[in-house]
């Protein structure tokens, strides 16, 4: 397959509904190419199973081409919809009735991607921001044999976006209203406590809790004592494990009272933790977070990061154009949240009928 270069398209191209199109394959392949592009691995396995699967020759820089086109025309329109959503938030036009039960999650979590682009001090390394969404409603809980309650994740949305928190925010807090934020009772926002997540927060979620992510503070608890008793595990370890104990009994003023025995930070120690825990103070008070039954753990961000990023554009040798893993992420994230159908095939569609009538065509990198 080729890319068309002309606009002169024959009768019966307009009646396959190719027209207008850049690419001769109707819409529906090409969906069903820009399914299996954010399914496999590689465009290159997608090619082979595309050509199993579909029983039709395509190469893997044409899979490549067409999952652009396609993830381009719907992250522009999850562009539009993250704009009027944030523009309704503004104008104080968003419902949010009284009667309220339930609550809300929200997740979010930075992660590097590789990029062909060096910035300005030289690296090749950008910070996908992800987003994560889901309610009480969508936990299904059960005990094991053992008498451990379990449960499961049933129903999520993801975003994602590739470059600054003003826009990813817009992003999120569409994702968060579609999610029901507003209707609920009581929002929870986990994170490992990053100073951009936080504000943000603060700005588009200001009746939220949000939560310190317990095990990212232990790991930052067992970093600190290493360097504090010189990498001694006979000493660190019995001392990191006390301090979250008393931590996650909410006896955080102990805790910095013993921290403040140190004038200052061991040499060389990447954490600060006296400044983390003082700089958390309000998301940490875990006893009583586990009393009301909220989750004290970020695992669903971070197990979204494995799934959305890391399993498709994170292999060994990948980079990555940043418009064409925006592309690629915004595909992955409709899969991985069951929103093919509503959010890629239904937008795309119509995008492909307006082509007809001259509409532009997203600019493909």
């Amino acid at each position: 397959m080729k890319l068309c270069d002309t606009k002169s398209i024959a009768p019966l191209d307009c009646y396959l509904g190719l027209s207008g199109l850049p690419f001769k394959i109707t819409p529906l392949a090409m969906l069903k190419i820009a399914f299996w592009a954010q399914n496999q691995s590689s465009y290159q396995r997608a090619e082979d199973t595309i050509n199993e699967v579909m029983n039709f020759r395509v190469n893997d820089d044409t899979v490549r081409l067409i999952s652009n086109f396609v993830g381009t025309v719907v992250f522009e329109n999850d562009c539009k919809k993250a704009d009027e959503t944030f523009s309704a938030l503004n104008s104080g036009k968003l419902p949010f009735p009284k009667d309220r039960e339930g609550v809300l999650y929200i997740q979010a979590d930075g992660a590097a991607l590789n990029t062909r682009i060096k910035d300005e001090s030289g690296s090749t390394w950008r910070e996908n921001k992800l987003g994560e969404v889901f309610s009480s409603k969508d936990i299904y809980y059960w005990t094991d044999k053992k008498g451990k309650r379990q449960h499961q994740i049933r129903k999520k949305e993801y975003v994602s976006y590739i470059g600054a928190v003003s826009k990813f925010k817009k992003h999120l807090f569409a994702c968060a209203t579609r999610g029901g934020y507003g209707y609920y009772k009581e929002t929870i926002v986990l994170s490992d406590g990053a100073t951009w997540i936080r504000n943000m927060v603060e700005e588009l979620f200001p009746d939220a809790q949000q939560i310190l992510d317990f095990f990212h503070l232990c790991e930052n608890v067992n970093s600190y004592a290493k360097y504090l008793f010189k990498m001694d595990e006979s000493k660190y370890r019995p001392w990191a494990k006390d301090i979250c104990e008393s931590l996650k009994k909410s006896q955080y003023e102990q805790v910095l009272k013993e921290l403040g025995k140190f004038n200052r930070k061991p040499d060389n120690c990447p954490v600060n933790l006296y400044g983390y825990i003082s700089n958390n103070i309000k998301n940490i008070d875990y006893a009583t977070y586990e009393q009301k039954g909220y989750f004290i753990g970020s695992g669903a961000i971070e197990s979204g990061n494995k799934i959305v990023l890391q399993d498709r554009l994170k292999r060994a040798g990948m980079r990555w154009n940043t418009t064409t893993a925006q592309a690629m992420l915004t595909l992955k994230t409709k899969a991985e949240s069951n929103l093919w159908v509503t959010d890629v095939e239904k937008p795309f569609f119509a995008h492909c009928l307006s082509l007809s009538s001259g509409a532009r065509t997203p600019n493909l990198p």
